[in-house]
């Protein structure tokens, strides 16, 4: 901040001009234009880009792997992203199993590590089975993750609809923790923190959204013919998820609660296939998208590419620190 002194009284003050800085790369700079008004100039600052590449073996979870290995929390929150269609995070993952990421990360001209870009590969194993995701460019400006064989990681529904949750109660027979009697669990439920969001599965249309007896408030999307999904014991609703509306897949459609019959603040979710419930942990959807033709030869190309720039990356041999 520039000021200049006006008048006799210490508070009697002008404003000349204003540096901001929103990022490390871009710098804006506001200056009085010699009247009453004030003009905007933006500077770009170049930032210089490397690859980096973490590795990590899992002991007691992948957040516990990925801190010891030096990843930063904003990636390990996108390797989480583009695996969570394939991968329970809560439950999938076990000791010994392990993790190859490679980032971009942005350097100032003096080379202090200021942001952390994009994923470019990602490879975990889990019980012994490895796999790779790449990412790439499939439609102008439009870039997506896709396993060795062109088939998209984003699938039709997702297997967990809310983050960080804890699976309280599996699908099947169990003793109600209310009524005392032994019936049918049509669904699966994830304990998690008051007002957690909860995320809709996959792209469809609200059909209902309001009480629904013991599942108090209760939210239910048709997806396709086949599959709907259900949310109970939710504490409220997003206000873009009402009925009739369109939500897309990964959309905030509410916030975890305890309503209804309820013994503390957990997600109900419920899988339908053709109007009749079905396991939501043992669904296994196939990709939305498969690549074919030119764009699976040019997807080949990038993979060969990838796999030559991974194989000369070395992970970091010292800390680095995110920001």
């Amino acid at each position: 901040l520039i000021y200049s002194q006006d008048g006799k009284q210490p508070g009697d003050v002008t404003l000349q001009s204003l540096d901001l800085s929103p990022s490390y790369a871009r710098k804006v700079l506001i200056e009085r234009d010699g009247g009453d008004g004030f003009t905007a100039t933006e500077r770009k600052a170049k930032l210089d880009s490397r690859l980096v590449r973490v590795k990590g073996v899992i002991k007691s979870s992948l957040y516990r792997a990925g801190a010891k290995a030096n990843l930063p929390s904003t990636v390990l929150a996108r390797l989480i992203k583009i695996f969570s269609w394939d991968v329970d995070f809560q439950r999938d993952i076990q000791p010994g199993d392990d993790f190859d990421v490679v980032f971009t990360r942005y350097f100032t001209a003096d080379g202090v590590a200021v942001q952390d870009g994009e994923i470019l590969y990602a490879a975990m194993t889990l019980s012994g089975t490895r796999k790779a995701l790449y990412r790439f460019e499939y439609v102008p400006r439009r870039f997506g993750y896709f396993d060795k064989k062109g088939r998209s990681a984003r699938k039709a529904l997702l297997r967990t609809p809310v983050d960080g949750a804890r699976l309280a109660s599996r699908y099947g027979r169990r003793r109600h923790p209310i009524l005392g009697y032994t019936r049918m669990h049509r669904g699966v439920d994830f304990a998690a923190a008051r007002g957690t969001p909860i995320y809709a599965a996959g792209d469809g249309r609200v059909t209902y959204r309001g009480r629904n007896g013991a599942y108090g408030r209760y939210i239910r999307i048709r997806h396709n013919g086949t599959y709907s999904t259900a949310y109970a014991h939710l504490k409220r609703y997003a206000k873009r998820a009402r009925r009739g509306n369109w939500v897309k897949q990964g959309q905030v459609i509410g916030y975890v609660g305890t309503s209804g019959l309820s013994t503390g603040p957990h997600l109900h979710f419920e899988v339908m296939k053709k109007g009749r419930q079905i396991n939501p942990l043992r669904l296994r959807m196939p990709s939305r998208k498969t690549l074919k033709g030119k764009i699976r030869t040019a997807f080949k190309k990038r993979q060969s590419a990838t796999n030559k720039t991974i194989a000369a990356l070395a992970p970091p041999s010292v800390k680095v620190t995110s920001r």
